[in-house]
């Protein structure tokens, strides 16, 4: 069960942080706490601690404003068409609760400030569909029958409410599949998009944005394909790094600039093991020119990738856009250390400007799910009808979203062996260190800024992330 805080932050300001330091000395410093044993979680601490010059031996993190490097969209999670099943299911007021958690930043709410939908349905929904399904041996090159009524009734409505909430969020759509009449293999699973239906699937993205837009939803940004690798999944498809490349030249950037539609498109949208897939995109300078930037999921590979690719395009924007973050069956500690530090600092170290787990709410046998998809995808958060339960991935997230506000900039800070971290100078001036202890032991240590000195402690596994004035 989540703890709560005793006392509430003022509803008026957007930005938390000044309202965190009010009443306090300039010099005091805040801790939100998350303790593997869950003797803490996501707690604001009730004894601030406090910059001096001690004369100590431990390990110092140096804070550094004077190094800049990306500025952040955000943190957040997909809500997969399941999530918002399961949330239309509940009952209108404990729905707006549990949302309300997520994305306001009053309070102790978390503030998520990013999402990810699917452009039909990913592998997280009841169902497969896409938003042109058609009989078998039928084809609609003219798109004459696409609808998202598949989401009308479930993903549309939770969305407006979110935006009631946060009216800033930004989403990101990603496709799984092309409808199967477009496909080599006329399936939702597997096989490529056609050479003839790469102008139908162009305009296919276009009357989606639209419609969309017209429902009262802004789309930010679209990925070209989910997991181009990854035939697997049910829905997926496959589109190899020329085919891509092709497709957003010669199909869809036209197609989205003929419609006056400034959405961002990032492609590849899969692990940091195949580098060449988004390099040899962004080697077409024609290509370059129409993509934002990459998109990244961390099941393979490292995460230093990303910077492999920043360095070699720095003027393309990066995004973690998936990965999967899970308790073990049956443990009765949560390892958060790990996830903070090897996906949201690992990520936002190596110059990625959000990061998004999957999913966002699943039920207690973490579905639902197609016949093809993934079994074991636990939810940031559990829904059993209207009961809500508080999982790993939420906690992993909380740590940042509610203080590392869009906007925010990554700034210097070393990083410390078994002391993972990461700064941010956030809109309103103040500074914002997440520590993951990823050692077995209790670690104390300074944090060091500006000459000052605060000591901090953490137990193994623990995570804080840790606040103050910047002046």
């Amino acid at each position: 069960m989540r703890f709560r805080v005793a006392f509430l932050l003022p509803m008026a300001c957007c930005w938390m942080l000044s309202q965190v330091a009010r009443g306090q000395s300039r010099s005091d410093v805040q801790l939100w706490l998350t303790n593997p044993d869950k003797s803490a979680l996501f707690a604001r601490q009730a004894t601030p601690l406090h910059f001096s010059t001690p004369n100590n031996q431990f390990p110092t993190i140096d804070v550094n404003a004077q190094r800049y490097f990306q500025t952040m969209d955000g943190f957040g999670f997909a809500l997969t068409g399941g999530s918002a099943q399961l949330l239309m299911r509940m009952d209108p007021a404990r729905r707006r609760a549990v949302l309300k958690d997520l994305f306001s930043t009053e309070g102790n709410d978390i503030g998520v400030s990013y999402l990810r939908v699917s452009i039909g349905s990913s592998d997280m929904d009841d169902r497969v569909y896409s938003f042109d399904d058609l009989p078998e041996g039928k084809t609609d090159a003219h798109l004459t029958k696409f609808t998202l009524a598949p989401v009308e009734d479930t993903l549309i409505p939770v969305l407006l409410e979110i935006l009631t909430i946060n009216p800033k969020i930004q989403i990101v759509a990603s496709p799984w599949s092309a409808p199967a009449w477009m496909k080599t293999n006329d399936s939702s699973q597997g096989g490529s998009l056609k050479p003839k239906y790469f102008k139908p699937y162009a305009n296919y993205f276009v009357k989606y944005i639209q419609g969309m837009k017209a429902a009262g939803i802004p789309i930010h940004a679209i990925t070209v394909q989910n997991e181009p690798l990854n035939p697997k999944n049910n829905p997926s498809m496959v589109m190899l790094a020329s085919q891509q490349d092709t497709f957003i030249v010669q199909y869809l950037a036209p197609a989205l600039q003929k419609a006056g539609i400034k959405t961002n498109i990032l492609m590849y949208d899969h692990n940091s093991d195949v580098p060449s897939y988004p390099l040899s995109i962004l080697k077409d300078p024609r290509a370059y020119k129409d993509v934002a930037g990459t998109a990244f999921h961390l099941y393979g590979g490292e995460v230093g990738t990303l910077t492999t690719v920043h360095d070699a395009y720095p003027n393309k924007d990066l995004y973690l856009t998936e990965q999967w973050v899970t308790e073990k069956p049956g443990a009765t500690t949560m390892d958060i250390a790990e996830p903070v530090s090897r996906v949201v600092i690992g990520a936002t170290r190596n110059w990625s400007r959000n990061v998004l787990l999957w999913n966002l709410a699943a039920d207690p046998n973490d579905g639902p799910h197609t016949n093809g998809g993934c079994t074991q995808c636990q939810g940031a958060i559990t829904l059993d009808g209207n009961k809500a339960t508080f999982n790993l991935a939420y906690y992993t997230i909380a740590q940042f979203s509610k203080f590392v506000r869009p906007g925010s900039v990554r700034i210097g800070s070393n990083d410390l062996e078994q002391l993972a971290n990461v700064a941010f100078l956030v809109p309103d001036g103040n500074m914002v260190l997440v520590i993951a202890n990823t050692g077995t032991s209790v670690q104390t240590f300074n944090i060091r800024y500006r000459g000052n000195t605060v000591m901090g402690t953490l137990l193994a596994g623990s995570v804080g992330t840790y606040i103050w004035q910047s002046q």
